[in-house]
């Protein structure tokens, strides 16, 4: 079994991950997997509740992201970081409850269904399913794409964050910043992704399709899948689609939220997985109390 060491997990193939552990000793245990150029950060509110009311959340940034390696020669891979996913999910000291944002839930509907004994005892889906609407997935990535040169100042980069989630109240600080950007040797700015990940993972993305629908009819461990009100990459037609492969899926639609849904309506989204663990654990398993209120 591979170990954490220094916050540090090393993939199959030798890459190392940056991972974040809260509660380590508690249960249950959940593997927060981030969407497509996001990072670990993006848990932080629901990891921080749910860790304070006894689960152990572990948290990581995918490979080409934020403090994780990078491949060399840009050379990525969906089936990498499925291979990544599922060795951290191995490594637990049980099969933790998933829960996948975007990208992260893919990959955990693919190892779910083809992987076996299947390494998550339960899945989370968060804004995600087997088919997407394309426009909104565009939208993500014109936004990944632009500014290659990246920015002046940490301001120029909160007013383009602002710009691209207009309903966010608050522009982010410098210090939110800091773990989404790096600075170059010319001195600028530029998001924590590697860009020529972009390029294989979106060439990819349409191939995986098929894939994934025939995953999802697969999977027999419990499923919620959390969708935003306001979401232009999840869609009534999708939801649809993806509850008559899983049957037993419990959909729930956040008023409000977009596709960014942790981030739009935190406190309701870990109210939700609260309430999902008490359903997929049975009695006499530790169990988190549900939070009423979580700032």
């Amino acid at each position: 079994m591979r170990m954490f060491s220094n916050d540090r997990f090393y993939s199959p193939d030798g890459l190392h991950l940056a991972v974040e552990t809260r509660n380590g000793a508690g249960e249950p245990p959940l593997l927060f997997a981030h969407g497509f150029g996001q990072t670990r950060g993006a848990w932080n509110g629901a990891a921080d509740a749910l860790a304070a009311r006894g689960c152990r959340c572990v948290s990581f940034d995918s490979r080409g992201h934020g403090q994780s390696g990078r491949v060399a020669g840009g050379d990525y891979h969906m089936d990498q970081f499925a291979s990544d996913l599922h060795a951290l999910a191995l490594a637990q000291p049980e099969p933790p409850i998933l829960v996948g944002a975007s990208m992260g839930g893919l990959l955990g509907l693919v190892l779910a269904g083809e992987a076996r004994p299947a390494p998550f005892r339960a899945l989370v889906l968060v804004d995600i399913t087997p088919r997407w609407e394309a426009a909104g997935v565009e939208r993500i990535l014109a936004f990944m794409q632009a500014h290659p040169d990246g920015f002046a100042d940490y301001a120029e980069a909160a007013e383009q964050i602002a710009a691209y989630l207009p309903q966010r109240r608050e522009r982010k600080s410098e210090e939110q910043l800091k773990p989404l950007l790096r600075e170059g040797t010319d001195g600028r700015l530029r998001w924590h992704w590697d860009p020529a990940m972009l390029a294989g993972v979106v060439r990819e993305s349409e191939r995986y399709q098929p894939r994934l629908l025939a995953a999802a009819a697969r999977v027999d461990v419990p499923v919620l899948l959390l969708s935003g009100q306001r979401s232009d990459v999840v869609s009534r037609e999708t939801v649809a689609e993806f509850l008559k492969l899983v049957p037993h899926a419990r959909h729930v639609e956040v008023p409000g939220a977009t596709h960014m849904l942790a981030g739009d309506a935190n406190d309701a989204f870990t109210r939700e997985i609260a309430a999902f663990i008490e359903d997929v654990y049975p009695d006499g398993v530790a169990r988190p109390t549900i939070p009423q209120e979580v700032h």
